[in-house]
């Protein structure tokens, strides 16, 4: 079942039901840059999926401690080459700054292990760029933790039916997005847009990600995109709305809203919804809750020729996708997400930002 601090989005780290692919001491994975709380949610998929932690790195003696105390069995490394040249370590995950996790990731497949970071991957087009080469050159895999679908049971689930053909061709995807602030808990970094990328570059990521799976796309075009610090005058750099919209190559269409105001009554961080609509019906995502009736929620509503149907998702998943990746770096396979994927979400998000920049320098 899932246990986790539903109310801070910062520290979400989903339980699912655990599947291991792999017998213990057969896979191991290390831990460095412990900046985001995310780490614990990519942590836990890979320990449930199997995977055996080694060495934990971090500069911060508090964030450590922290992580050592919930995963016990990790051994400080001294020095993040120290988990580099170790030859066990055949998986590298890290939650850096944001514009950290590209370099961090080089030295990574440099050194001849693959890498799964947190979103967003990059926070450039440059940045992307070198990794792409360096990918093709040391070919090793470059994951990412797009955790809204990844680590989610109704968006997994919405996947699962989607390609078994519930709803026909995928016409539309609508996202939308909020989530809790907490400014007074967000260290400097998330309110530095260099160090974070933007907000179309960070949460976007997760909504372009699921918009090239929900409809099977591989190349779209951005028809618009915004972002605005509405309402925190405060802290200037921070973006706390942004909104998107892309014409897919194969004509699926894409509207994205993600911001930060979600009220502090709800019961959750946010209240993330998938809207898809294809040929032959449709299905709404409740990700993490079911307003006003349960919290926290994972539910998929279906509409199709048979009628609606609504279908619980919480607890119900052993989140898949992290075996997946444990046996994509064992038989050097790409089944639980292409590179060309990985890429395209982050490079189709910041494409996004990089619209939204300039119109508004233009403005």
């Amino acid at each position: 079942m899932q246990k986790t601090n539903i109310k801070d989005g910062a520290t979400y780290a989903p339980l699912g039901n655990a599947k291991p692919v792999v017998q213990p001491n057969e896979f191991f994975f290390s831990v460095a840059y412990l900046d985001h709380g995310h780490i614990y949610g990519q942590t836990n998929g890979l320990l449930q999926a199997g995977a055996t932690l080694r060495y934990v790195f971090d500069s911060d003696p508090k964030r450590l401690e922290d992580f050592c105390q919930k995963y016990p069995q990790a051994i400080v490394a001294e020095r993040f080459e120290q988990i580099l040249s170790d030859d066990s370590t055949q998986l590298v995950v890290s939650a850096a700054i944001p514009n950290l996790r590209a370099n961090i990731g080089k030295q990574v497949m440099l050194a001849g292990k693959d890498y799964f970071t947190d979103k967003s991957p990059f926070t450039t087009l440059e940045q992307l760029s070198e990794i792409k080469q360096i990918a093709k050159t040391t070919q090793r895999l470059y994951s990412v933790y797009y955790a809204e679908r990844l680590h989610n049971e109704a968006a997994w689930h919405a996947g699962e039916l989607i390609k078994q053909g519930a709803i026909g061709e995928v016409i539309q995807v609508i996202n939308i997005a909020p989530h809790r602030l907490s400014k007074e808990k967000r260290p400097d970094w998330f309110f530095d847009k260099q160090q974070y990328g933007g907000i179309l570059t960070d949460i976007g990521s997760h909504q372009v990600e699921q918009f090239l799976t929900y409809g099977d796309v591989q190349e779209a075009s951005i028809n618009f995109a915004r972002v605005a610090n509405v309402a925190n005058a405060d802290k200037p750099q921070l973006e706390d709305f942004g909104e998107v919209s892309m014409t897919a190559s194969n004509g699926v269409s894409f509207y994205a809203r993600v911001d930060w105001f979600t009220p502090d009554g709800q019961a959750t961080w946010g209240d993330g919804r998938s809207f898809i609509m294809g040929t032959k019906g449709t299905i709404e995502c409740r990700k993490y809750i079911d307003i006003g009736r349960q919290a926290p929620a994972s539910k998929v509503f279906l509409s199709d020729a048979d009628g609606e149907h609504e279908i619980d998702c919480l607890g119900q998943s052993s989140f898949p996708f992290f075996g997946e990746l444990i046996l994509d770096c064992i038989h050097r396979t790409e089944n639980s997400m292409t590179q060309a994927h990985v890429f395209k979400a982050a490079e189709l998000s910041m494409l996004a930002q990089r619209l939204a920049d300039t119109q508004n320098q233009t403005s």
